[in-house]
């Protein structure tokens, strides 16, 4: 098949029970799927049938916050406790990205520097919004400086819309990839992906169509600077335009569910290639959607040393303590 038995999936959904049964009693239903089971054997067997040496794992939308800032602390506290046991459980096979209780500012703060410092957390998970509140937001600089100090991993996955669906269309089919563009755009527009420059964003779903936009991003970029004819002028140029552009290379983008022979090429096309990691999405992609999207994945031409790069090397960059623990 040509798998790698060394991957490491840096999209791959926890889903404790607690938290199961939380939003089933809710009758919350996330990107418009019903709620998974997951258990960590299942899971690696999964991995196993994949190629898929080492997961890391998020939790998925909505994240912690239902309304209530100290109800959101003990969600997050559990949840992170639950991910850091699965971790220590399963040497090499596991890391995590922490959640955190966005919008409460300072709930955020706290359970950041203790998953950072006491459970080891790999990175943090952000929501592309939370309750409405996108990352890059004024009033979640704050947690963007602590990040930003940190060097942290910042794993930005969609939210909800914060809008009616549209009717018979899941909000993960195209919502959930308008949303991750909004936060991005958002990120670079706000300046705050340049400001806070120790943060490593990646992007879910090859960053919804970010690539795809990127030119009309770029026009948004130069739109209200001081000198517009001018800077018109410098974009025209391919050297100065490329330039410009690179403020979007510095997003890291998985390929969960974008990685067939149409997305694929066009991600690969516009992205730094030490950029680009592999991501299942598993188990909200149940264990066929894996296989297939897999399978696609293998299926597509790429240059030599990009698919290990994808597969490993790139995320090696990221999670340097998986060097030794998931060869």
């Amino acid at each position: 098949m040509g798998r790698s038995p060394a991957r490491i999936d840096v999209h791959h959904h926890v889903v404790p029970p607690t938290y199961a049964d939380l939003l089933r009693a809710r009758a919350i239903r996330p990107g418009g799927v019903d709620v998974p089971s997951w258990t960590a054997e299942r899971a690696m067997r999964l991995m196993d049938r994949n190629g898929i040496a080492t997961s890391i794992l998020s939790l998925s939308t909505p994240g912690a916050w239902f309304g209530d800032d100290d109800q959101a602390r003990r969600i997050a506290r559990e949840v992170n406790e639950y991910a850091a046991d699965i971790v220590r459980d399963h040497p090499g096979r596991f890391g995590f990205f922490a959640t955190l209780t966005v919008p409460d500012l300072a709930g955020s703060l706290a359970e950041a520097a203790y998953a950072l410092d006491d459970l080891g957390a790999d990175g943090i998970v952000l929501l592309s919004n939370a309750a409405g509140c996108y990352p890059y937001e004024k009033g979640l600089e704050p947690l963007l400086a602590y990040l930003h100090e940190r060097r942290a991993v910042v794993f930005l996955h969609p939210g909800e819309l914060p809008a009616e669906p549209a009717p018979g269309i899941p909000s993960f089919t195209a919502d959930f990839l308008l949303d991750t563009v909004r936060a991005a755009t958002g990120l670079v527009l706000s300046g705050a992906l340049e400001k806070y420059d120790g943060i490593r964003w990646i992007l879910s779903h090859a960053g919804g169509f970010l690539p795809y936009i990127a030119h009309r991003v770029l026009l948004t970029m130069i739109r209200d600077e001081p000198k517009m004819a001018q800077a018109k002028a410098m974009v025209a140029r391919r050297r100065e335009r490329e330039r410009r552009l690179d403020v979007l290379r510095r997003f890291y983008f998985d390929v969960a569910l974008s990685s067939g022979l149409h997305a694929l090429p066009s991600l690969l096309s516009f992205a730094d290639p030490a950029h680009v990691l592999y991501g299942s999405d598993y188990p909200f992609a149940p264990a066929p959607a894996v296989r297939f999207m897999r399978q696609e994945y293998e299926d597509v031409a790429l240059e030599p040393g990009q698919r290990s790069a994808v597969d490993r090397t790139n995320a090696l960059a990221l999670f340097p303590r998986l060097s030794e623990k998931s060869a």
